[in-house]
């Protein structure tokens, strides 16, 4: 690996995370001047309308490994996305702004722990996660999306949407070469093309923590998750998550028919 290439790259999205990223950034730096590999930060605006873009500039200024980007499209995935394609990591690891995961789970992730995988998640529901201080309607609420997501899209899963999910740099470049969606729905969708074209996804437990103030609405965002899904289904009809003909490279798995899918 070429040195001066970071091992590992770490994406946090953040719309309106004035109030939290004075907590959790100063963890993330932390974790990260503690490792003996090279790794970066990345801090994605997403479009927000309080002091989350000059907090982030203000560690950024203070080190170098982190960057600050901006992302007018309002939306997790389009920042996800604006930060997965920036970063220059050997492995992209996206997480929640809030930490919900502690950020010395990173570790799981990484080669050294897992070997060889392609995409890894992190999973509330897998044999040796924890979950602390969950609400059971919330908890319900995640079950039932889950299962939608199963039947509709990415069988065999136990939890797809925990914000905690790492992925080989070409891996991740080759998924979003297709990726559409902007909502809360964008990892399932990055999740189904992984899975269309052939890749290792595993989940790794994590110990999760409930975070009050969370933007997500039990309501309105549940109904706009399930229609994403719906709508990911309809884009593998319409052909739109087919490798483009530049990255049909002898590297790739083959890909997965739509059968095994369903």
């Amino acid at each position: 690996m070429n040195k001066k290439t970071p091992l590992l790259s770490i994406i946090v999205p953040a719309y309106n995370e004035a109030a939290r990223l004075p907590q959790t950034l100063p963890q993330i730096v932390e974790f990260i001047l503690e490792q003996p590999y090279k790794a970066e930060l990345l801090i994605v605006n997403n479009n927000s309308n309080d002091d989350t873009y000059a907090i982030a500039c203000d560690f950024a200024g203070e080190f170098p490994f982190i960057k600050v980007l901006d992302e007018p499209n309002q939306g997790k995935g389009a920042a996800v996305r604006t930060g997965l394609m920036a970063a220059s990591g050997d492995y992209l690891f996206m997480a929640d702004a809030d930490l919900s995961m502690p950020i010395d789970e990173v570790s799981k992730f990484l080669p050294a722990a897992l070997g060889d995988y392609d995409v890894a998640i992190g999973s509330r529901e897998a044999p040796g996660a924890v979950r602390y201080n969950e609400p059971e309607y919330r908890h319900l609420m995640g079950r039932i999306f889950n299962l939608i997501v199963k039947i509709l899209a990415v069988p065999g899963f136990q939890d797809t949407q925990a914000g905690f999910k790492c992925f080989r740099r070409q891996v991740a470049l080759d998924v979003l070469s297709s990726q559409t969606i902007n909502g809360w729905a964008f990892d399932v969708e990055l999740l189904y093309i992984a899975l269309l074209r052939g890749y290792d996804i595993i989940e790794v437990p994590i110990h999760w923590y409930y975070r009050r103030n969370s933007r997500i609405s039990p309501i309105r965002d549940a109904l706009e998750m399930v229609r994403e899904v719906l709508r990911i289904r309809l884009n593998d009809l319409q052909g739109r998550y087919d490798r483009p003909a530049s990255l049909e490279t002898a590297q790739h798995k083959p890909a997965a028919s739509r059968n095994e899918l369903q």
